[in-house]
């Protein structure tokens, strides 16, 4: 008796034990499977997603749900201008207009004049010659029109009187508008005007001879326009040049060269001259006493020839 009551309580404890044992061995088992094969085994990629994520954007993977939106290319205009669009912008003449190219808005002032300047009135005395056919030191060759002068030596200032409009007034009241295409040379005095017989006999009867005049320079109004004139013998390698029917007085004539704009001398007979040949058959360029300029395009060297332009300078 005494000595299975000793064997008892010892054997459930081993049991118990025993048991015990198997569930924590159960356990231990169970948790390294979920530990081997759980969710979290993926987690093992983590550093290597971080590292591309900051090396470089993320970008997702398109589904069938989310379709990955069309990028639209951008068009080369949109990106670079053209390189002709470029050239163009870039090139020193603007395209050809009517004035082929725009002209500069006139000054208010005539910052360009010579010894004749706008809004001023001059005295001098009045004559009349014999123009024959009209031609005379500005060269403008033979013309029809009978209402022109010669301008005293002074105020011809080497061709620069060449070409403007003069209001004539006597004392009479009766006055005359002429074009200068002629120099008086001395003794005519600053002031002279040297008119054509029809052109005198506006202001006084032609056996006067002499008469008191006042006189001032005009823009009038026209519809001619510029014309250039390549001088006898001109070439590529020398040439003169010369403008027709300007509305106002030229203050100067430039041509293009490779090193820019180039300004042309003027002659006693109202020709600009290139002795070297310097831009011969390129663009010329004209400015008036008002400081406004006009580009011509397309006039080649043809020696003698009156070529038409479209161009003229705007009314004062």
């Amino acid at each position: 008796m005494a000595s299975r009551s000793h064997r008892s309580p010892s054997s459930g404890r081993g049991r118990t034990a025993l048991v015990s044992a198997a569930v924590v061995a159960v356990v231990v088992l169970v948790t390294a499977l979920v530990l081997a094969f759980g969710p979290d085994r993926g987690t093992d990629a983590g550093p290597a997603a971080a590292t591309a994520v900051a090396g470089t954007p993320a970008t997702p993977t398109p589904t069938a749900e989310e379709p990955k939106p069309a990028t639209a290319s951008p068009s080369v205009s949109a990106r670079t201008s053209s390189p002709k669009a470029d050239a163009s912008s870039a090139s020193p003449r603007p395209s050809k207009t009517p004035a082929k190219r725009p002209a500069r808005k006139a000054t208010a002032s005539a910052p360009a004049a010579g010894r004749i300047k706008p809004g001023v009135t001059y005295q001098g005395v009045a004559t009349f010659y014999d123009v024959g056919n009209g031609d005379g030191a500005c060269l403008y060759g033979p013309t029809d029109d009978v209402m022109t002068a010669a301008m005293n030596h002074t105020d011809y200032e080497t061709s620069r009187a060449c070409g403007a409009y003069i209001l004539v007034r006597a004392a009479s009241g009766a006055s005359v508008t002429v074009r200068i295409t002629n120099e008086c040379p001395l003794p005519c005095a600053p002031g002279q005007l040297d008119l054509s017989p029809q052109a005198f006999a506006k202001l006084a009867a032609p056996v006067q001879g002499r008469i008191p005049i006042t006189w001032s320079l005009q823009s009038p109004s026209t519809s001619e326009t510029v014309s250039i004139r390549y001088k006898t013998g001109s070439s590529r390698y020398w040439c003169g040049i010369q403008a027709i029917g300007h509305r106002n007085p030229l203050a100067r004539l430039e041509v293009e060269t490779a090193a820019g704009w180039r300004e042309l001398p003027r002659t006693e007979y109202n020709y600009f001259l290139s002795e070297q040949g310097s831009g011969c058959g390129g663009p010329i360029r004209i400015t008036d006493i008002y400081g406004e300029r006009l580009e011509i395009d397309g006039i080649g060297v043809q020696p003698n020839v009156v070529q038409p332009t479209r161009v003229q300078f705007a009314r004062h």
